[in-house]
């Protein structure tokens, strides 16, 4: 049974999943994103608002008008993935971790959708949400992230008509981490997210080590989430352009295994050069420039990381393979 809008969620003395959402400046956002939390028909969960030093009122006006949220109040931005790693690890209790973004409308069935099918699926520990445009909703988001063997990666069938879209579930390589669920134990042993990623590529580089400790991911297309979509990060903003291309070339010299490293190693690199190319035609040209440049500072630390990584690595480079993108006419196409 649904609960009513005005219904407000009793305390669970044992709560199954915490759901951790880091808030910016979010504003209404941030309230419709709880509103819509108060409606789920799974009830046993917590929910830990983590908020990164926020100018404005949103976590005031949570707090108020939802007083049933633990909020935790940061003295400085310290990004989305540490911000989800200080939410996970104050809900040690529960053995699910569900990653929602304030700008992200879950449906009532949502949370149930994800935690019933992570119950009748013991194989797998991480689960995506499917992913609709709020400002349009015949229009996906997403429906899984696709890696690509170049270090690219994307959201599948993003800004695809929603009756031509994945609707149908089964394995992904990664969830979107606006709306996806992880096991704690898995999630834990993998080190959670990169806190040096700061933002974007996060959910790709935990789904890819996950991946090489023999876990694996589901699509749950009965999850559904309506996301407004970098709302607040700005979509091709430079600071999304930084991050992610950033963080890609960190993902790809952290995670992959060797053999798969050096036969795609040209194909990295052509795609960094592209990459610059298209950004600096885009306008760009400093913030493409820029986020090449620290990738390679922090290579000594990503390759230091990689060691810990690939010695946790069970599953072969051939079935890792299996789960890439290769085409290449796909990657010119999204990128």
């Amino acid at each position: 049974m649904i609960p009513t809008a005005g219904e407000r969620i009793a305390p669970v003395h044992d709560p199954s999943v915490v759901v951790v959402i880091i808030n910016y400046n979010s504003g209404d956002m941030l309230l419709r994103c709880l509103h819509d939390l108060e409606l789920q028909t799974w009830r046993s969960f917590k929910v830990i608002v983590v908020d990164n030093a926020s100018s404005d009122d949103s976590m005031l006006r949570a707090e108020r008008e939802y007083p049933w949220i633990e909020s935790v109040r940061l003295e400085s931005n310290v990004g989305f993935a540490k911000g989800n790693n200080i939410g996970a690890a104050l809900a040690p209790e529960c053995r699910w971790i569900a990653c929602l973004n304030p700008d992200a409308y879950a449906h009532p069935e949502w949370l149930a959708s994800l935690m019933q099918t992570a119950q009748a699926r013991p194989e797998f520990a991480l689960f995506g949400s499917k992913l609709i445009l709020a400002d349009d909703p015949a229009r996906l988001d997403g429906t899984g992230d696709i890696y690509h063997v170049s270090g690219a990666a994307w959201r599948r069938d993003h800004g695809q008509e929603f009756a031509n879209g994945h609707h149908i579930e089964g394995e992904i390589f990664a969830p979107c981490a606006a709306a996806a669920l992880y096991r704690r134990d898995v999630f834990d042993a993998a080190g959670g997210f990169d806190s040096d990623y700061f933002c974007y590529f996060e959910d790709v580089d935990l789904a890819f080590r996950m991946r090489l400790m023999g876990h694996r991911c589901y699509y749950v297309p009965s999850a559904v989430v309506h996301h407004v979509s970098s709302a607040i990060t700005g979509y091709q903003s430079p600071f999304t352009v930084y991050h992610g291309h950033r963080n890609l070339v960190w993902t790809f010299f952290k995670d992959m295994p060797l053999p798969l490293l050096l036969v795609y190693l040209v194909s990295h690199l052509f795609l960094n050069l592209a990459s610059i190319v298209v950004y600096t035609f885009k306008g760009q040209p400093v913030t493409i420039l820029k986020s090449k440049w620290d990738a390679i500072l922090g290579l000594r630390s990503a390759w230091r990381k990689r060691r810990q990584i690939q010695s946790q690595r069970t599953i072969s480079s051939l079935a890792l393979l299996r789960l890439m993108e290769r085409d290449l006419l796909k990657l010119y196409l999204r990128r």
